[in-house]
């Protein structure tokens, strides 16, 4: 009857959830059999081989090797296809913007950086996406055509009523009420953005310590400090996008700090984030501070201290430091009450497991809900791992989506 092919419970749609299982069983696992996929998706071998068949007819999955070590005939190996879709996702940052482009599998073939140009002769922020992006797709051998999405993240947050960028007054240029517009008409494929710490715990949640967890606080502290808050399973994001931006929490044991999207900074900035650990270090009477950025000096002064358990003004750097972080992070967890608070970005990694143990004892002390602390896995690229892996989620709804 005329209307009735897609709706739930007919053949066409049961063989597109039957289609989607079984190429979410192959991303998962990589190759897998005839056998082995009718076993994993409960189907008889009939309908597998129905099902391989019209996937590899869609181009979806390809059929390569053959099992061995076993008695008698190998049998076939089926595999998505890489080449079938590709997406792409690009980091922001006051620096540089870097852009990366994945296969659908997920396996990064192209990336490429652009310096920021400076504040002084700010190019207009179209060509510098679309240079990454371009430099991206001609390292993988592609066209911009082949690209089916891509995600922005930047620091702060693209206010959904208004479509500007806030709470980066960092980035020159990126504050244009048009921009949003001026994207969409330079590039084919559909745009989205993200905050880059929202991102990260989007990475940590799919590869990482938060895999299976629906409700946790992911806190950063590299340039920056921030915080994502995955509440449901989903991302929370606030009413103007700012929700997490905990840098401008106000603290105790930091001056109150006024007018904080001006100054770019707030109580929990002042008091924890990256700048604030080399005087941290000459208090606790260490002499060989480097020079540097922040983050680069905070990450190298903290694992130096995580390293170095028989020295009393390592030690203490990392109390006082633990403190500081827990300070803030009482709030949160009593606000929202996470399961789980996954610690990511240079300046908190590096302590590894000494630092959270620390973090953990003092939050203890402060806190009357006791989320479970971790330290983060995704360390290589977390804000573009992240971009890629929200992209890729969008791209694969699409392209594997056979009931139409």
């Amino acid at each position: 009857m005329a209307g009735t092919a897609g709706t739930p419970g007919t053949p066409r749609v049961l063989r597109a959830m039957n289609d989607r299982a079984a190429l979410d069983l192959l991303l998962e696992h990589g190759p897998l059999s005839r056998a082995r996929i009718g076993k994993l998706t409960g189907l008889s071998k009939p309908t597998a081989s129905q099902l391989l068949a019209r996937l590899e007819a869609a181009g979806l999955v390809l059929a390569g090797g053959t099992t061995e070590g076993r008695p008698g005939p190998g049998a076939r190996l089926y595999e998505v296809n890489p080449a079938a879709a590709y997406a792409a996702g690009l980091d922001v940052t006051p620096e540089r913007i870097r852009a990366a482009v994945a296969d659908l599998t997920g396996r990064v073939v192209g990336a490429h950086d652009v310096p920021a140009p400076g504040r002084r002769a700010p190019a207009p922020v179209v060509r510098q996406v679309t240079d990454a992006l371009d430099g991206a797709v001609k390292a993988a051998g592609l066209a911009r055509a082949d690209v089916h999405r891509l995600v922005i993240g930047t620091p702060g947050a693209f206010d959904p009523t208004t479509g500007r960028l806030r709470y980066a007054s960092h980035l020159p240029g990126w504050h244009s009420p048009t921009l949003l517009d001026e994207l969409a008409a330079a590039l084919p494929m559909p745009v989205e953005y993200e905050n880059d710490v929202n991102l990260v715990a989007l990475a940590e949640q799919r590869l990482g310590t938060a895999r299976g967890h629906t409700d946790f606080v992911l806190l950063w502290n590299e340039t920056g400090l921030g915080a994502a808050l995955v509440l449901g399973g989903r991302l929370h994001r606030g009413w103007t996008g700012g929700a997490g931006e905990v840098g401008f929490l106000p603290v105790p044991g930091t001056p109150l700090v006024r007018q904080v999207t001006r100054a770019n900074s707030g109580g929990f900035q002042e008091l924890a984030g990256s700048q604030a650990v080399p005087a941290l270090a000459r208090e606790a009477g260490l002499e060989d501070v480097p020079e540097g950025p922040y983050a680069e000096v905070a990450a190298t002064l903290v694992a130096r201290a995580a390293g170095a358990p028989d020295d009393p003004g390592h030690q203490r750097l990392l109390r006082a430091y633990a403190t500081r972080l827990a300070t803030g992070l009482a709030s949160l967890v009593s606000v929202l009450d996470p399961e789980l608070v996954v610690l990511s970005g240079s300046s908190l990694t590096s302590g590894g497991e000494v630092l959270r143990a620390l973090v953990q004892s003092e939050l203890g002390e402060l806190a009357a809900s006791r989320p479970r602390l971790v330290v983060g896995d995704v360390r290589e690229q977390p804000v573009l791992r992240g971009a890629l892996e929200s992209a890729l989620a969008a791209t694969r709804d699409e392209v594997f989506d056979t009931s139409r």
